[in-house]
């Protein structure tokens, strides 16, 4: 599977906070609670983001609390991948049940600006910034991981597997 987009790219220690911030939390409706996504970094994230769009980070992107909400909103955005160097854990499997794609690159991060055009195979885990003809060599997932993205989420992943 292969993704294309623009880059929006924000610094190290982004938290679970400013990607949905606490006190939208009690919105049940999914679009809704979406229209919220990192406002409070980033004011004009959600008019400007398109389907497929690619969010770079620096280091332990999505740290504080384990909400599942925070990569739901960015998947509910359109967002197709998020590269960082790290990844706080419980953000990093969050992301893997409900499908959202995260990379572990720390040199596309350093190469990659804000508004560049990128695509990245998951297969073989290569990032291409197209605006600037460089590439680099991510770890691509393995079967099981790229089989639950692939599904949309682990519990779509699991129901296709007992059918």
């Amino acid at each position: 599977m292969k993704v294309n987009g623009t880059v929006f790219k924000y610094g190290d220690n982004v938290d679970t906070d400013v990607i949905i911030p606490a006190r939208y939390l009690n919105i049940s409706d999914p679009q809704e609670l979406a229209s919220h996504a990192m406002e409070d970094i980033d004011a004009r994230f959600v008019g400007a983001v398109k389907p497929g769009d690619i969010i770079v980070a620096g280091r332990n992107f999505g740290c504080g609390s384990s909400r599942e909400h925070a990569p739901f909103v960015l998947k509910e955005n359109g967002i197709s991948c998020v590269v960082a160097p790290s990844f706080a854990r419980i953000f990093y499997r969050n992301a893997i049940n409900i499908g959202l794609p995260i990379l572990e690159c720390a040199e596309a991060v350093q190469g990659i600006s804000a508004g560049d055009e990128v695509s990245i195979d998951f297969e073989t885990g290569i990032i291409e910034d197209l605006s600037k003809g460089t590439s680099f060599q991510a770890q691509p997932f393995p079967p099981f991981i790229q089989n639950i993205i692939d599904n949309g989420g682990l519990l779509n992943s699991l129901k296709n597997e007992n059918t």
